[in-house]
């Protein structure tokens, strides 16, 4: 069995050492094509003993991954962008992954992506198709995914992704989901890419354009459905205003039947139910249980980075809400046990309530 590590790169002299150290040992090439570096990228590949090719950018990602990976003759490609370090994994547990299925299959890795927000630096988790069988190509201008329909399953690999702390990308990819919206306007994945893009940018009314087409195009079967209905719930509740919690309340209720045995959903659940309260108390006060129940929902669910979400939303984040909860309404004990159960992970923002 063969299996080549291929990857497209432009100047990642700051990451591509440390990615290519992480996972040259599942590897028997490492194939790499650059798109026009000016840095030390390719100084680095070959010093790392990687094949390196070239490719002219002709702004269209999936050209160039297919480009990349017309280079390799291995069984299995695995796909990783330069900013991505894989988690300890031997050879002999990915092949033994690999031989343990039958018939055509796409191999799903656990990303741990890192991004600066209010309370510091969080993680999130999404399962991506990162181990191709030979002769599978990307579709896509931007954000591709692999063309052909093969089932995905998880195999015994996890990456740290940093890429979100370094550079905002979401400038540079606009115009390519715009252009990949007007050609494909009933692509409810390109609808959510580019509402998660305008939302990160801060155009959140734009935003809500394609989260409401992502909503009425995506079907329950798309992966990225989940994680894009909580997304358009964040954004509605950042908004905030009357019309916004209206519309938010009933997503809420749309989707409590097949979402709520997640972490995630249960966590926006409860922020809504308390900035909903907030808005008037005097009309929502009997909502207020709704807010403890929505944490202590989330603890009882735990934490499962298979599923994809904010990583603590199942335990430190939730406890640390609970806490709050309990402190406003006048529970001290019960609040000093939540900010404790998330300052034994770790969480700086129970442990400062805990110290002030």
């Amino acid at each position: 069995m063969k299996i080549n590590l291929v990857m497209i790169v432009k100047n990642e002299e700051r990451s591509l050492k440390r990615c290519l150290e992480a996972a040259r040992n599942l590897a028997d090439e490492i194939i790499i094509t650059d798109t026009g570096s000016t840095d030390r990228t390719v100084e680095i590949a070959e010093q790392m003993g990687a094949k390196v090719s070239y490719f002219k950018w002709c702004n269209d990602f999936s050209a160039a991954r297919n480009f990349s990976l017309e280079q390799s003759d291995a069984d299995w490609n695995l796909i990783l962008d330069a900013d991505e370090y894989v988690r300890p994994c031997s050879r002999e547990s990915l092949e033994q992954a690999i031989e343990a299925r039958t018939g055509r299959w796409i191999g799903g890795i656990i990303r741990y992506d890192s991004y600066h927000d209010e309370n510091g630096i969080s993680e999130s988790t999404s399962i991506l198709p990162r181990l191709l069988p030979n002769g599978v190509r990307y579709t896509g201008l931007i954000h591709e995914q692999p063309q052909e329909e093969c089932p995905c399953y998880r195999i015994p690999l996890s990456a740290d992704h940093d890429g979100y702390l370094y550079a905002d990308k979401g400038e540079r990819n606009l115009p390519y989901l715009e252009q990949a919206v007007s050609r494909f306007p009933e692509d409810s994945y390109y609808q959510f890419q580019l509402a998660s893009t305008l939302r990160n940018l801060g155009r959140l009314e734009e935003s809500l354009v394609n989260f409401r087409k992502f909503y009425r195009l995506s079907g329950p079967k798309d992966g990225f459905r989940a994680g894009g209905v909580v997304l358009y719930l964040y954004t509605l509740l950042d908004l905030g205003t009357t019309p916004h919690l209206d519309e938010a309340a009933g997503i809420i209720m749309q989707e409590e039947a097949s979402l709520g045995e997640w972490s995630d959903f249960c966590f926006v659940c409860g922020l809504f139910y308390m900035k909903l309260v907030l808005s008037d108390v005097q009309r929502y006060i009997n909502l207020l249980p709704n807010i403890e129940a929505c944490y202590l929902k989330c603890l009882s669910l735990g934490e499962h980075p298979e599923a994809g979400g904010v990583v603590g939303t199942g335990s430190f984040k939730a406890a640390y809400n609970l806490g709050a909860w309990y402190e406003v309404s006048g529970q001290t004990e019960l609040a000093k046990k939540y900010y404790r159960m998330a300052a034994e992970e770790g969480y700086t923002p129970a442990v400062e309530r805990l110290n002030s």
